[in-house]
């Protein structure tokens, strides 16, 4: 029992450390100033946030939850305040999302991301890429 316990908590571990490294290794917390290169890069670091299964351990929804605040928060302050940006269609409609995840991460904590918010995420998430491309 002391064993499948200890095993169990080993392996709950090796998977967060797992996770952190490399679901976040590419573009978290590194920034380039490179705005549409940022935006596409957040997007799709946090479409892998939003990814995670609803029967994923504790840990490791704490573990992608602080990284993508962090990654929200980096990402908000970095453009917010440069108003060659921050009207951009593209940067209202990202800001839009993003406080929406950010709101859902700070009321509901650790619960499950309901369907109908991944959906309304990945449609403004289509619509911030569709408005890059545009370059709005």
């Amino acid at each position: 029992m002391f064993f499948k316990s200890l095993l169990t908590k080993l392996l709950t571990l090796l998977l967060v450390v797992f996770v952190g490294i490399f679901s976040f290794t590419s573009t978290s917390f590194a920034l380039t100033g490179n705005y549409t290169e940022d935006t596409l890069a957040v997007i799709q670091d946090l479409n892998k946030a939003i990814a995670l299964p609803n029967d994923a351990d504790i840990e490791t929804k704490k573990e992608i939850q602080i990284n993508t605040r962090q990654q929200i928060n980096d990402y908000v302050s970095r453009y917010r305040k440069n108003s060659k940006y921050s009207g951009l269609k593209s940067f209202t409609t990202m800001q839009t999302a993003l406080n929406s995840l950010a709101g859902y991460y700070t009321s509901y904590g650790n619960r499950p991301l309901p369907d109908t918010l991944k959906k309304r995420l990945d449609q403004e998430f289509k619509q911030v890429e569709f408005a890059l491309k545009k370059g709005y």
